[in-house]
């Protein structure tokens, strides 16, 4: 039985993917297996031999064979939405054809053998047969196998098929000629880590087929197709992550307790400050001798302190489990929030920003750990691993907790989540970001949220919502600063120059500081501030002349270098607590015509339209998130070259940051900001803009729009104009509506009782 969260979680996650168009319907999923089979099922392929059976199985270089449908189709007739394995060499195929020369290959990326036809054919022969017998052993299996069964089947693949069994293209054919008894999950390490996240202990072994049993009795709880249940999981999920116990208090040593730190700083952190700040370290094996070199300068090396300072500066990924112990203790479990920094003024230098989950304490139940006794270590048993999971389901980031034998009180966190927390690693690691993406997908929004919550972190260790009104001012008008470029801004305005000025009713000319110096020199003045500079619409001012000698030092490695300004003929140094955050909208002009050099010294993070941002909402029958889902597809599809930096972004949609939710209000936006910005973007081409928006709001023969329909009297006209070009979106909806109401009614029945893309190899 399922945690009653989890299943409400993933039953709420099934229908608005329904309802969004993400999930095809149980008929259509059907239809989607039946084209599978007409084509490769037992049937097919037994109808062929020689060559007609080795091109049918395994020709690369045609889309109506096989192994490319299994790997690359996506369209209408087979979408991509049965467990992807993409990636690697045509080796994991067990033969191919080169593209080179035409020669027909086996063996590994590392011992590539030619062979000849006969043998080929040979090969494919062997292959259809262990398919077959694969799908016998998979006939015989019962509906509602258990552990055993699946362990026994694992046993019989291994023996009988091992050729097909053990790859990961054998197990996708099995899953879609069987989808009711296999799951679509193609390599073992997501299957358990799918398991895990649902506080199930995998079973033990080795081998893609013994979990399947597990999701089959999911699916069967949740009544709900495997299909649906593995892009929910993968949804809610995400990618795989890994699970580490982090030391923070050492027993019978009161001078080294850090658990306190860690907490109240939302971080998890180690010693050895001395080793100095290891930002550049890469996980490779560069990386580890550079490391290993520091620690024998200064530290007497050992093995297993090196790995574990190396697993945690560039092991350690964002989005991984960390549980904080006392030994086998557990005192608080969070996820790692972003990057490695380094805090020079504290015995626990090198740090992980870490959002808290829980505090609750709880023990291992398996000690994995003693026998090192590790700072820094892998969490590898699954029991453990689930242990930490069940301590955490449905828990929201903490903002305060308990010392241990004290009163409650406020934490301090200094790492931001989601996109701010994006933002911050890259201004952490560069200095400088720029934010990008098409029109009306928060740039500037997220620009000026982060810099406020940085500077209001830095200044006072507290969110810019708990400030008080005063302490918001002063953040927003002295460590905040925001400006826009555009096409007559230039490097007076930016660094310095001279400006017309009345000097006792003559007129002349005055040096003046620009915005970017006058920060530099505050900042200056404050080392332990950081200073934040919003650059909105960079991409729209001439860079290389705003910026000048600028570029030289802007880079993070150069902060603090002094040029000389040619008009003041002073030194001048970016100091390193000043951050810029710029904000371009690729619809005026792609990141690849930014000037070189700036692309250089800046990070870049996309920001796409975000249709989770609109929920569930709806107006008049209108789905807001599938409806401009739907409008964009159509756009990407139609409009041609860079159609993709063209799209409309979420917060047009948007009032006072939630969704619109008046109809009058809606056509208001799509009449005078989405459909002017369609024309633009479709110049005089209404046969585009018609295929874009329908035929019921554009007259292509009169090239124009039929702005009557948006009078209040003609409501439900409009609303079928807006549905007319994606009614599916419609149907999804209401189907989803409908389930949704049934599967109230059964809850009710029972007294409350909840019972009830995939990825790559």
């Amino acid at each position: 039985m399922l945690d009653k969260r989890i299943a409400q979680e993933i039953k709420e996650t099934q229908q608005r993917l329904l309802a969004e168009g993400e999930l095809p319907t149980p008929a259509k999923l059907q239809q989607y297996y039946d084209n599978f089979r007409e084509r490769f099922g037992p049937d097919q392929l037994a109808s062929l031999d020689g060559e007609a059976l080795l091109e049918r199985m395994h020709g690369h270089g045609s889309p109506d064979n096989m192994v490319y449908w299994l790997e690359f189709k996506n369209d209408e007739e087979f979408p991509a939405i049965f467990g992807s394995i993409a990636g690697g060499s045509a080796h994991k195929f067990g033969i191919f054809r080169s593209a080179q020369t035409g020669e027909w290959m086996t063996g590994s990326p590392q011992n590539s053998q030619v062979i000849g036809i006969d043998e080929a054919i040979e090969i494919a022969r062997q292959h259809r047969d262990q398919l077959f017998r694969g799908l016998e052993l998979l006939q015989e299996l019962p509906a509602d196998g258990t552990d055993d069964d699946y362990r026994a089947l694992q046993a019989s693949m291994d023996t009988e098929a091992p050729d097909v069994s053990r790859l990961a293209w054998g197990h996708k054919y099995f899953s879609l000629l069987f989808p009711d008894k296999l799951d679509d999950y193609h390599a073992e390490k997501h299957q358990r880590f799918h398991l895990i996240k649902v506080l199930q202990v995998p079973p033990e072994g080795e081998g893609r087929y013994l979990c399947a049993g597990r999701f089959v009795a999911i699916g069967h709880e949740l009544q709900m197709p495997l299909n649906h249940l593995t892009s929910v999981l993968n949804r809610l999920d995400g990618n795989p992550h890994k699970y580490w116990r982090i030391l923070a208090n050492y027993r019978q040593r009161p001078d080294r307790q850090y658990w306190d730190v860690m907490r109240n700083e939302s971080c998890v952190a180690i010693e050895w400050a001395d080793l100095g700040d290891l930002s550049d370290i890469q996980y490779n094996q560069a990386g580890k001798n550079q490391l290993r070199a520091l620690m024998k300068e200064h530290y007497n090396l050992r093995g297993q302190w090196l790995q574990e300072v190396f697993h945690f500066v560039a092991g350690i990924s964002e989005g991984d489990i960390v549980c904080a112990c006392e030994k086998n203790l557990v005192l608080g479990v969070g996820v790692v929030a972003g990057s490695y920094y380094y805090e020079p003024s504290s015995p626990v230098a090198h740090r992980l920003p870490v959002q808290w989950l829980s505090f609750e304490p709880w023990d291992f139940p398996y000690d994995e750990f003693s026998r090192y006794a590790p700072v820094v270590r892998e969490a590898k048993q699954h029991v453990n691993q689930v242990e930490a999971e069940r301590h955490i389901v449905g828990a929201v980031p903490l903002t305060s907790g308990p010392r241990r034998g004290e009163r409650l009180e406020q934490l301090r966190p200094t790492a931001l989540p989601g996109i701010p927390g994006r933002i911050q690693a890259i201004l952490n690691r560069k200095g400088q970001v720029i934010l990008y993406g098409p029109p009306g997908t928060g740039k500037t929004y997220w620009a000026e949220q982060t810099a406020r919550e940085l500077a209001a972190l830095n200044v006072s260790g507290d969110l810019y919502a708990a400030l008080s009104a005063d302490r918001q001012q002063r953040i927003t008008t002295d460590y905040v600063k925001l400006c826009s470029f555009h096409p007559s801004y230039g490097y007076e305005d930016f660094l310095e120059g001279y400006r017309p000025a009345l000097d006792n009713g003559q007129m002349t000319f005055v040096r003046r500081d620009g915005i970017f110096k006058r920060l530099c020199d505050a900042a200056q003045t404050e080392p332990d501030r950081n200073f934040y500079l919003i650059i909105d619409e960079i991409n729209r001012g001439d860079i290389p002349r705003i910026f000048g000698e600028l570029l030289t030092v802007l880079e993070k490695d150069k902060r603090g270098k002094a040029i000389l300004l040619p008009v003041s003929e002073r030194p001048f140094e970016v100091p390193k607590n000043v951050y810029i955050i710029g904000t371009m909208n690729t619809a005026d002009r792609s990141i690849a015509l930014l000037d070189t050099a700036l692309r250089r010294r800046f990070g870049f993070l996309e920001l796409m339209p975000d249709y989770d941002v609109l929920e569930n909402a709806a107006v008049e029958g209108i789905p807001l998130a599938p409806w401009l889902k739907a409008l964009n597809q159509r756009i990407v599809e139609h409009v041609g070259r860079d159609a993709r930096n063209l799209q409309i972004g979420h917060a047009y949609l948007l009032h006072d940051g939630k969704p619109v939710a008046s109809f009058a209000r809606f056509a208001r936006m799509v009449q005078e900001d989405i459909i002017p910005l369609l024309e633009e973007y479709c110049y005089e081409d209404y046969d585009t803009l018609e295929r874009i928006l329908g035929r019921g709001l554009v007259d292509v023969r009169t090239q124009t729009i039929n702005h009557d329909l948006f009078s209040p009297a003609r409501q439900d006209e409009l609303v079928q104009a807006l549905l007319a070009p994606s009614p599916e979106i419609t149907t999804s909806l209401q189907a989803a509506v409908s389930d949704q109401a049934l599967e109230e009614d059964d809850i009710e029945d029972e007294d409350g009782d909840i019972t009830g893309e995939n990825e790559d190899a």
